[in-house]
């Protein structure tokens, strides 16, 4: 059985996945970006808890982040859409389904990647503060 952080991940993903862009998961860039952008989340960091003793919980704002990189002749509206896409994915569910007790995007850190031979990346990543508690942080 998978843990919560697991599922919580897993949830996020799928959430991502309905949306135009391909979403992927703890992949590398590819070496094309497709029409529509391209969505890669990495499990990021969940921080230290802060802990309640009685009952016993760790309440976790775990770190997840979103890259985000859209390429082409029109990258920068393709890469607006595309980050509008993912607030309104997450604004849809902020529980994912009642796994967290929030889901928070902060604002993305756009830069511009040259790319030898063809047109540059407009790419961001896009921290999600995933807030959970759990009774077992292994589990």
């Amino acid at each position: 059985m998978p843990t919560l952080r697991e599922t919580i991940l897993a949830a996020l993903h799928a959430r991502l996945s309905a949306l135009a862009a391909t979403a992927l998961r703890g992949e590398v860039l590819p070496e094309r970006v497709p029409a529509d952008g391209l969505l890669i989340l990495r499990d990021g960091e969940p921080g230290e808890p802060e802990v309640t003793l009685s009952p016993l919980a760790y309440h976790y704002q775990h770190r997840a982040e979103i890259e985000a990189v859209a390429q082409g002749a029109d990258r920068e509206a393709s890469f607006d859409t595309l980050t509008a896409s993912i607030g309104t994915a997450l604004a849809g569910d902020r529980t994912l389904g009642r796994l967290c007790d929030w889901v928070e995007a902060e604002a993305p850190r756009p830069v511009d990647l040259p790319v030898e031979g063809g047109a540059s990346l407009k790419a961001a990543v896009i921290a999600v503060v995933l807030h959970y508690t759990t009774t077992d942080p292994l589990a």
